[in-house]
C-alpha cells in the first residue's frame, strides 16, 4: 500500500517502522527536518519536510494515488483539516485520523463518514474514515486489567466473546512446575489454548509437554468467561479489587475515573487547583483529592496502604514512575504505570512497578487493524510491538482459500505462528487440530514473529476463483 503518514513523532515513527518493515511505500510529512532526517537514516521511507495539512505538502507526499493518510501530528486540528483536504482535493481513499480533544469527541456530527452512495460534494463535517482517540484506548487498557486482577495484558477479540491474556506465572499456581497437558485433565470442562510462552524474553511455542515455570509470561486465549478460571492454575487467585487511586486528573485520568467510580471506590489526586474543582463538578461518587503524589505524607493520610490497584496517568513519565514506586513502597497491592517514552517501558516493568503501559503501542495495534490485507478486524500489537494477534475473517470457499475447509493441522501457518480460537455464530471455538475452518469463521492469531505478518495476510486474501 501507499501510505502517507502525517507527523513523525513517536506514534508516527513507530508507526512507520512497523509498516516499512512490512514493504509498504511510506511517506512521512512533518516540520521537524532533523526528526525526518534520523527517521530516513534508519528506515527505507520517503520524507517530506512542510505543514501536513497544506495542499503542497500532500501532493509532494504523493496524495494523488496515496492508498491511505494516517494524521497523528500533536493537533487535533492539523489532522481533521488534512483528512478534510486529502478527500475534497486529492480523493483519499481512506483517511484516519489521531483526535485527543472531548470537546471534539464529543460532537459525533463533526465526523462525516462518507455514505459510498453520496459524492465528495455533499459532504457536511471532516470526512475521515476512522476517528482513533489514545486517551479512550488506553482507559479501555487500564480498565482491564482492573477487572481481570493479576493480568499483565487483557485483549478482547470478537465483541468481547473471547480474550487473549498475559499473566505472569507463580509458584502456588496448580499448572506451574507441571506439563500444558495437566491443565485438561485438572480442568476438564474449561477449554482453553495458550498461544505463546515468554522465557526470560525468549519465544517458546507451547507443545502438550511443555513445562510452564516460574516466571514464564503465558499468553492464554478462552472464552472471556472461563479467564478467571484459568489465570487461578497459573498464579494464585487474586482477589477481586475494589480500592483505585488514581494518580493525575488529565483526559485519561478522568475517563478513567468516570468508567470506574459506579464499581470501585475510586479516589482521584490532581495538583492544579482550577482542575480539581472541574473533576469535582463532572465526577459523580470519586473522590477528588488536591495535591502532589510525590508527597509520601498525602499518601499515609489516604490510606495507601488499603489500595488495591494505584495508576499514574499524568502526562510526565518521571512523575508518573516516582509516585509509583513511593505507593509500592508504601504498601500499594498492584501499580499501573503510563509510559510516554517507549525506553522507559522495557526498563521498569517487572520490577516495583507491575505493569507499565505505553499508549504508543496501544494506539499502533488499532492503527494496524486498518492497514492489514485481507479482512482483518483486530489486531493488537504485543511485547512491545514484537509480537502480534490478529483476528481475521476467512472468505471463499475451498477452491479459493488456503483455509475455509481445512483442520486447523492441515494450515500451512508461518513459523511462529498459531491459531488460538475461532468464533462461529457468536460462539467460542477454541482451536484444536480436528477443527475445520468454514466461510465467515473469525480465526484468531498469534505471531511470535511479526515479520511473517505477511505470509498469514496471504492465508486469509481470497483467490480470483472466488469471483
Amino acid at each position: 500500500m501507499k501510505i502517507m503518514i502525517l507527523g513523525a513523532g513517536q506514534v508516527g515513527g513507530t508507526l512507520a517502522e512497523n509498516l516499512a518493515n512490512e514493504a509498504n511505500d511510506i511517506t512521512i510529512i512533518d516540520s521537524d527536518g532533523a526528526r525526518l532526517r534520523e527517521l530516513q537514516d534508519r528506515l527505507d521511507i520517503r520524507t517530506v519536510q512542510g505543514e501536513a495539512s497544506y495542499p503542497t505538502s500532500l501532493r509532494q507526499a504523493g496524495a494523488e494515488d496515496a492508498d491511505m493518510l494516517i494524521a497523528v501530528t500533536s493537533s487535533d486540528e492539523t489532522n481533521m483539516v488534512a483528512c478534510q483536504v486529502a478527500k475534497l482535493l486529492y480523493k483519499t481513499p481512506t483517511t484516519i485520523c489521531r483526535v485527543r480533544a472531548n470537546a471534539y469527541l464529543a460532537k459525533s456530527d463533526l465526523f462525516y463518514q462518507r455514505d459510498r452512495k453520496k459524492d465528495l460534494d455533499s459532504l457536511r463535517g471532516f470526512p475521515i474514515d476512522v476517528l482513533i482517540s489514545p486517551e479512550h484506548l488506553v482507559t479501555k487498557h487500564i480498565t482491564r486489567l482492573i477487572e481481570n486482577p493479576g493480568a499483565l495484558q487483557v485483549l478482547e477479540f470478537s465483541k468481547g466473546l473471547t480474550r487473549l491474556v498475559a499473566i505472569r506465572a507463580m509458584k502456588g499456581g496448580p499448572l506451574v512446575g507441571h506439563e500444558l497437558s495437566y491443565l485438561r485433565t485438572h480442568m476438564p470442562r474449561i477449554d482453553t489454548r495458550v498461544a505463546a510462552i515468554f522465557r526470560k524474553d525468549r519465544a517458546i511455542m507451547p507443545q502438550g509437554d511443555t513445562v510452564i515455570e516460574d516466571g514464564d509470561e503465558v499468553f492464554f486465549i478462552a472464552a472471556s468467561d472461563h479467564i478467571r478460571s484459568v489465570m487461578s492454575e497459573l498464579q494464585p487467585l487474586v482477589k477481586n479489587y475494589k480500592r483505585i487511586f488514581i494518580c493525575g486528573g488529565g483526559n485519561i485520568g478522568q475517563r478513567l475515573a468516570h468508567t470506574l467510580e459506579n464499581r470501585y471506590q475510586v479516589k482521584l489526586l490532581e495538583r492544579n487547583h482550577e482542575r480539581c474543582v472541574m473533576l469535582s463538578e463532572n465526577l459523580r461518587k470519586t473522590v477528588v483529592l488536591e495535591g502532589n503524589a510525590a508527597n509520601k505524607d498525602i499518601l499515609l493520610e489516604e490510606n495507601i496502604e488499603n489500595t488495591d490497584v494505584f495508576c499514574a496517568v499524568t502526562n510526565d513519565d518521571e512523575a508518573n514512575i516516582m509516585a509509583s514506586l513511593l505507593a509500592k513502597r508504601l504498601g500499594a497491592r498492584k501499580v499501573l504505570t503510563l509510559i510516554n517514552n517507549p525506553d522507559y517501558v522495557d526498563l521498569i516493568q517487572g520490577g516495583d512497578i507491575d505493569v507499565a503501559i505505553s499508549p504508543q503501542q496501544t494506539t499502533i495495534g488499532s492503527l494496524l487493524t486498518h492497514v492489514r490485507r485481507g479482512d482483518v478486524v483486530n489486531v493488537h500489537s504485543l511485547r512491545r510491538g514484537a509480537a502480534e494477534a490478529i483476528e481475521a475473517i476467512a472468505h471463499g470457499d475451498h477452491r479459493s482459500s488456503k483455509v475455509v475447509g481445512k483442520r486447523l493441522d492441515e494450515i500451512n501457518l508461518p513459523e511462529g505462528t498459531t491459531i488460538g480460537a475461532i468464533v462461529r455464530h457468536n460462539e467460542v471455538l477454541i482451536a484444536h487440530d480436528h477443527l475445520r475452518v468454514q466461510p465467515d469463521d473469525h480465526v484468531i492469531l498469534f505471531l511470535v514473529d511479526k515479520s511473517r505478518i505477511r505470509d498469514v495476510e496471504k492465508l486469509f486474501q481470497v483467490g480470483l476463483t472466488f469471483f
